[in-house]
């Protein structure tokens, strides 16, 4: 990225960061510093590795960038890759939140939904079309191409997704390393991976609404898998027989698949009108 694009990179992520001072009216004064504290220096390092490679930028330069102390970097992200997967935190938090009640599936979908919409609102003035492929280009790139960053993007999945076998779990009384919520858990933290190749997808292709194409992609996700979490659904509602409530599912296939085809039809393709 050349210098004129950072400087507007930068500048969107500290608009960003103002905004989360003031996104939560519940969550008490000194909280929200720290959480525009904590965007900023991610933000800023995002910037400064997009620019110039992810092992060619020090800590101590991010510090710099950002205007706070090295130390302070180090208390908010504990390692140098947390600078870049910055939202572990924000989508445990989703998780356990969104699957606590209700139906699963749907509920991981319309986290994932407000989400997008969120990330995408800064991106949307066509004007920056260039920069804004740029950036997503050249984040993806790097994770893709850094070994560590590849690694850490791996444990993070692991650990978001026992987060989610455990909720899961404790919704239905069985231990969360049964079968049952472990691939149930896996299925749901997938559809965070689907939004974020989505997100690059779109992006790099041109669409005019990145962040509707994106919430399609993860809805017809949620539509292929919501057929084998329906049995875990049924347990959720009381049914006690978990091998029984499998066997149902059988019966409803071809139903399912003919609505996930019609559906499929029914969704515009990238760039088309």
């Amino acid at each position: 990225m050349n210098e004129k694009a950072l400087d507007w990179a930068i500048g969107i992520m500290r608009d960003r960061a103002e905004r989360a001072m003031h996104a939560d009216p519940h969550v008490g004064l000194r909280e929200r510093k720290k959480r525009v504290t904590r965007q900023l220096i991610s933000d800023t390092a995002t910037a400064l590795f997009l620019q110039r490679g992810y092992h060619q930028v020090r800590v101590a330069e991010i510090a710099a960038a950002a205007g706070v102390s090295e130390k302070t970097v180090f208390n908010y992200f504990p390692t140098k890759e947390s600078l870049v997967l910055d939202r572990e935190e924000i989508v445990a938090s989703q998780l356990r939140h969104s699957l606590a009640h209700g139906d699963p599936v749907a509920a991981a979908v319309e986290a994932i939904a407000a989400d997008v919409r969120d990330l995408n609102r800064d991106f949307d003035d066509i004007r920056r079309r260039d920069e804004v492929v740029q950036m997503f280009s050249r984040f993806t790139d790097m994770v893709e191409s850094t070994p560590e960053l590849r690694a850490a993007q791996q444990d993070m999945l692991d650990r978001l997704t026992q987060i989610a076998a455990e909720v899961l779990a404790g919704r239905v009384g069985v231990d969360p390393g049964d079968p049952e919520p472990q691939i149930a858990a896996t299925a749901i933290v997938g559809l965070w991976r689907i939004m974020q190749r989505s997100s690059a997808r779109h992006v790099r292709s041109g669409h005019p609404a990145v962040a509707e194409a994106v919430i399609a992609d993860v809805r017809r996700a949620a539509r292929l898998i919501d057929s084998g979490l329906w049995s875990f659904g049924a347990i959720v509602q009381g049914n006690e027989d978990l091998e029984a409530a499998g066997d149902q599912v059988h019966d409803t296939v071809r139903q399912v698949v003919a609505a996930v085809r019609k559906a499929r039809s029914a969704i515009p393709r990238s760039g088309s009108t």
